[in-house]
């Protein structure tokens, strides 16, 4: 029997969820006609609806409630859209929804870093979808290549830019020799930053889109916690002026790498060479960059966030989902966990490494610091001194040294910061090649 309609209900009015509404309503016919049937939105559950807002004006007053029982057993609801974002609360109503038989999209990268394998355990025994594209790169597909273009690959490696604030924020750092202060002050009137921009600039919203694609990639559960973390907040203009002239660009890099059974996932600031792809993508634009052994290198890039490209995703979902409805499909998400994988370690990772540091203007300094760094293993690859103040007899000095292992080159660092000679260690940010 032909469906008369498939009904939505959406969780949620804000910026997401706002521009999810106004899409299924003004697009309305044009999605009815790609599914084969209306597609309607018959409810939205709110905590509490302002009324007197514009965007509310322009709905119809019966579509809100605040009322859960009203909403989670409306009998024209098929398909379910979390958009309050959060953790606690989304996730007691994804569960809700789930359990209710209903097909579920969310962009709620928290709750799916978090508690994405038991939602699609949840979702598998009640025979439902769950989505969640819009997650990881909002607008920039990469849910369904993960699950269906890549599919036949051996992922070895992901390396992405994943957060469009922290990009923002370095290249106007890198273009205009700016403070980090200033370029976030800049981001925020812009509204690409937070009021508090901790989630952003701290890395922990790139770690939630990490903890996901690496989850999909290598076939294990990553969480959140297992993900070395440092954010954007140490860096100074002057790591922007060595970076150029060594043939660098600085960027917040998500990076997940696979090696037999061993995973390296982290988030931090890097130097990569100036003409590699990452390289190039600046101001709010994301891009993430997979290695397959079948595929070699695939390059995503697009928008990362916002309202727009999010709503992209979502609604591309909630169409996914509508069409799984008519044909009877149950759900197709899966996360394909592999026992015997582990987490390496960040002391076992080996990369590069630039340091910059002040130092006691005087002969034998160089000698002491390679001494440290002979000790522990580190060779230094090349070693610059640029600034030199008379007066206070210091001197600015930046190393690059060859790959080492990451314990290594904490264990050196602790001894360089007792050497009298060294007045300050400046910065330390690891080098991808």
């Amino acid at each position: 029997m032909k469906r008369q309609s498939i009904g939505v209900g959406l969780m949620g009015f804000g910026v997401v969820g706002g521009g999810v509404a106004r899409v299924l309503i003004d697009k309305g016919p044009a999605l009815s006609e790609e599914i084969g049937c209306p597609l309607i939105l018959r409810k939205v559950k709110v905590l509490a609806p302002d009324l007197t807002k514009p965007q509310t004006q322009e709905m119809d007053s019966r579509l809100f409630t605040t009322d859960d029982n009203e909403f989670f057993t409306d009998p024209e609801i098929d398909i379910i859209v979390e958009a309050i974002g959060g953790e606690s609360l989304a996730l007691q109503y994804l569960e809700r929804a789930i359990s209710s038989g209903r097909h579920v999209v969310t962009s709620n990268k928290e709750v799916i870093a978090k508690h994405g394998a038991e939602l699609i355990a949840l979702a598998l025994k009640h025979k439902v979808g769950l989505r969640y594209e819009g997650s990881v790169g909002g607008g920039i597909p990469l849910i369904a290549p993960f699950h269906d273009d890549l599919v036949a690959n051996k992922i070895n490696g992901i390396y992405a830019i994943i957060n469009g604030t922290t990009n923002y924020i370095l290249t106007r750092m890198a273009r205009e020799g700016i403070d980090f202060s200033i370029a976030l002050k800049r981001a925020q009137e812009l509204g690409y930053a937070e009021a508090n921009p901790e989630n952003d600039i701290e890395g922990i919203d790139a770690v939630y889109k990490l903890a996901i694609l690496a989850s999909l990639a290598f076939h294990t559960e990553v969480r959140p916690e297992d993900i070395y973390r440092e954010g954007i907040s140490r860096l100074d203009t002057r790591d922007f002026h060595y970076a150029r002239e060594l043939g660098y660009a600085i960027k917040l890099l998500a990076i997940a790498k696979q090696s037999n059974n061993s995973i390296e996932v982290r988030v931090h600031p890097v130097f990569i060479p100036e003409d590699s792809l990452l390289a190039k993508v600046d101001d709010v634009y994301n891009a993430v960059l997979v290695e397959g052994d079948l595929v070699g290198k695939v390059l995503f890039f697009g928008e990362g966030a916002g309202s727009l490209p999010t709503t992209s995703a979502v609604i591309a979902d909630i169409v996914s989902a509508a069409k799984d409805i008519i044909l009877g499909a149950g759900s197709r998400a899966k996360w394909k966990l592999e026992p015997g994988k582990v987490i390496r370690p960040m002391s076992q990772i080996e990369t590069r490494y630039y340091l910059r540091l002040n130092v006691t203007d005087c002969p034998g300094v160089l000698a002491q610091i390679s001494k440290v760094f002979g000790d522990h293993l580190v060779s230094i690859s090349s070693v610059i001194q640029k600034l030199t103040d008379s007066i206070t007899q210091m001197a600015e000095i930046v190393i690059m040294t060859h790959p080492a292992k990451e314990a290594a080159m904490q264990q050196a660092l602790e001894e360089l910061a007792h050497l009298t000679v060294v007045k300050e260690i400046n910065n330390f940010v690891r080098v991808e090649a």
